[in-house]
């Protein structure tokens, strides 16, 4: 195959050759010389076999029409190539616009200081937020942990016969380190819409930037969260402080905390004194621009769903978390470094399942009124392919496509 395209590529130089007028001969290389005897000959011989060598080669008139083998060779474009198979645009697709890895990716502003005047500016600026803001911001929250810790300690262990007094003052206690957390970024949140309140057969879902998004959302209602395990100190909070919310916790690797945790949420719902329950059904932070499918686990436990949209102002910082190559500290760090944290927080109406509509039907009307209402774009994919290879079914089937296309156009 590889000596009947050099052929061909060698005789329409030749011809092309000699048919312009404008072409001045130059005497050809040896290597060029000495190959044009044989492109001729090859090409002379092309339909019948010259020796028995050229048996094991493929006969390129098997797989070209008669119309494409009289027309005279023209330029391949990218699009002929592209319109080989579907998968084959898919493929080209995702490489202009990959739409999924857009979803995880931080958006650092623009730079500004590029010239004489505004440059000292920015390093007053640098002066002011690490050597003036991030210095109090550090002082209020090693404040807040000391009176929370305080308060929080004797209550837990001294009030274990009281459960229902007990459970009050570790939600207020909560919300107000909720709150010193929202100081020492200094943010600005502004609460659209009524507060929610406690009572059974009701669920908040909500999209995900950041774990910052359960403490703003905390500092106003205590919420029971449903989140991921994490190591360190997080982990430490989630074991000590917020297992008094009634919180749920999983892990993705483990697939029998699924049905622990669909258990949990429905006895959860059912509760009237239990906390609003309050799940990222996304899976996963996005870097609110976007939004990922919706899980169908929050819409299928047979209660009253209350859409929750956040919305971030990058004009300080970009308050995305990349757990993939940051920690939660340096996150907390960046926040605490910045001006502030602009953020909007709507509470939309609540919403029930519809005769005759699935649970991921019910998923994706109540992920487009939250898309609508923060301004994010939709996206099909799934969030967890953040963290898992595609599955092997989905690998064959691709294959299969594409085996079939182009079985499709060998026989045309």
């Amino acid at each position: 195959m590889r000596l009947i395209k050099e052929n061909l590529t060698l005789s329409s130089l030749s011809l092309s050759c000699s048919h312009d007028s404008r072409f001045h001969p130059r005497p050809l290389p040896r290597s060029v010389a000495l190959a044009l005897p044989r492109a001729r000959l090859t090409m002379a011989g092309l339909g019948a076999s010259i020796t028995e060598a050229d048996l094991d080669h493929p006969n390129i008139e098997e797989y070209l029409t008669a119309e494409s083998i009289k027309e005279a060779p023209k330029r391949l474009h990218l699009r002929d190539l592209i319109d080989i198979s579907p998968t084959l645009k898919e493929a080209a697709g995702a490489i202009v616009d990959d739409s999924f890895t857009r979803c995880f990716k931080s958006n650092f502003p623009e730079p500004w200081n590029w010239n004489i005047y505004l440059f000292p500016s920015w390093c007053l600026g640098v002066v002011i937020r690490y050597g003036i803001l991030f210095p109090l911001r550090v002082v209020i929250l090693a404040l807040g942990w000391i009176v929370f810790f305080a308060a929080f300690l004797p209550v837990h262990f001294l009030l274990a016969g009281h459960n229902k007094w007990k459970r009050k003052v570790e939600r207020k206690l909560v919300e107000m380190m909720c709150g010193v957390f929202v100081a020492s970024w200094t943010g600005v949140v502004k609460y659209h819409g009524p507060r929610p309140s406690m009572r059974p057969q009701q669920v908040f879902v909500a999209n995900h930037t950041s774990m910052i998004d359960f403490i703003i959302l905390e500092q106003m209602t205590p919420f029971a969260v449903i989140m991921q395990k994490h190591p360190g100190w997080v982990g430490f909070i989630q074991k000590t402080i917020l297992e008094s919310l009634g919180c749920i916790w999983f892990n993705r690797t483990e697939a029998k905390d699924r049905e622990v945790v669909a258990r949990k949420l429905r006895e959860h719902t059912q509760g009237a004194d239990n906390n609003p329950l309050l799940i990222f059904p996304e899976g996963t932070c996005v870097n609110n621009q976007y939004t990922v499918m919706f899980k169908k686990g929050a819409f299928e436990l047979g209660c009253a769903v209350c859409p929750i949209a956040i919305k971030y102002n990058k004009i300080f910082v970009d308050a995305f978390w990349n757990s993939k190559k940051q920690s939660f500290t340096m996150h907390l760090v960046r926040l605490m470094t910045s001006w502030a944290v602009v953020c909007d927080v709507w509470y939309l109406e609540p919403q029930y399942l519809r005769r005759g509509e699935t649970p991921i039907e019910f998923a994706e009307r109540v992920r487009d009124m939250i898309a609508a209402r923060a301004g994010l774009k939709k996206v099909p994919w799934d969030g967890y392919l953040k963290y898992f290879r595609p599955s092997p079914k989905l690998t064959e089937k691709k294959q299969q496509i594409f085996a079939e296309s182009v079985l499709e156009r060998l026989d045309k």
